[in-house]
């Protein structure tokens, strides 16, 4: 019996048929930039997105990372959620690498930045203070889309104050599908977007930076200076473009069976809480009942993120069909059940 894993989307593993499309892959050099299937998903995706250029990086965070020194200076500042992920997920790597101040404001419930609290928190121009130069916005965030109307609003307040909008796309297209919208629609706003390809999407490594031709640039120097510069990635890259192909729309599948699954738990006794946002179901038990929620689970084969917080958050993606969600659903009803 199968693991059934629902730690994080990151956990997916590639189809056969992306296997197959990363088997004929054709590569070059991606440091010399003549890897063809590289510059084929970044061009693919600045264009999909109204963008200028694309560059392929390793990862989401380090994505994020050069996106931020690519806007910032050393002693600049950029303003960011308070639990965001390039804030408190990404080992503070603005500030340690880029010497990049972060000024962090408490997110809202539907994950947005309070734009008369951000406003506030723009420094004025005076050798006292780090210089504001950029927000810096999550979308998703805890599986909530950003409101679109929210998105242009914070455009404005960045023209009004001379400040640039880089989004951290992670799961861009969990918002777009979930809105109903082209994910331009969302992209529309912004200076620059990180895209993560493996998350959701499927592919087993990746994102893709989108901005303008200097920017970009300059991020790449960036990439390399951190270690990100990759040769024959074109293998990586061909798993991205199958995703783009082949794994957008089915984002819907996954938010359809998240809204199951939290509707199946909502009648399960000990479970309070249930929440559901896209593709993620969140839930709290009691701290006490963990270590047996933890043991029953695994013994039917099925992960979870389960520390000593009463809240769990439960991520449904492509490895994750109906049967295994009503394991799930049996495993927290035999653990009511005592």
């Amino acid at each position: 019996m199968d693991w059934i894993d629902l730690r994080s989307d990151t956990v997916t593993r590639p189809t056969s048929a992306m296997r197959a499309a990363m088997l004929d892959a054709q590569v070059g050099d991606d440091v010399y930039g003549d890897d063809p299937t590289v510059n084929a998903l970044q061009a693919r995706l600045a264009d999909e997105l109204g963008f200028a250029a694309g560059l392929f990086l390793p990862s989401g965070t380090q994505s994020n990372l050069v996106a931020l020194m690519a806007h910032c200076a050393r002693g600049d500042e950029y303003i960011v959620g308070m639990d965001a992920h390039t804030y408190k997920y990404e080992g503070g790597g603005a500030a340690v690498l880029g010497s990049i101040q972060p000024q962090p404001i408490p997110q809202a419930d539907d994950g947005t930045l309070p734009l008369d609290a951000v406003e506030r928190a723009i420094k004025p121009d005076d050798p006292h203070f780090a210089r504001t130069r950029l927000l810096c916005l999550e979308d998703t965030w805890h599986g909530r889309p950003l409101p679109l109307d929210y998105l242009a609003a914070a455009r404005a307040l960045c023209d009004r104050h001379g400040l640039a909008l880089h989004l951290d796309g992670a799961r861009l297209y969990n918002a777009a599908v979930a809105g109903k919208v082209p994910a331009r629609d969302i992209t529309r706003h912004f200076d620059s977007v990180s895209v993560c390809l493996s998350k959701g999407l499927g592919a087993p490594v990746g994102s893709v930076l989108v901005g303008s031709g200097a920017l970009v640039e300059v991020a790449r120097r960036w990439r390399k200076v951190v270690g990100g510069g990759m040769r024959q990635a074109g293998i990586l890259a061909a798993a991205g473009l199958h995703a783009l192909d082949h794994h957008v729309a089915r984002l819907a599948d996954d938010h359809a069976r998240a809204a199951r699954l939290a509707d199946a738990l909502r009648g399960v006794a000990g479970v309070t809480a249930v929440a559901q946002h896209t593709n993620m179901v969140f839930v709290e038990v009691a701290r006490e009942r963990l270590p047996a929620l933890r043991a029953g689970m695994e013994s039917r084969r099925v992960r979870l993120s389960i520390g000593d917080a009463p809240q769990l958050r439960l991520v449904l993606h492509l490895d994750v069909d109906d049967a295994g969600a009503q394991r799930v659903v049996d495993g927290f009803r035999a653990w009511a059940a005592g």
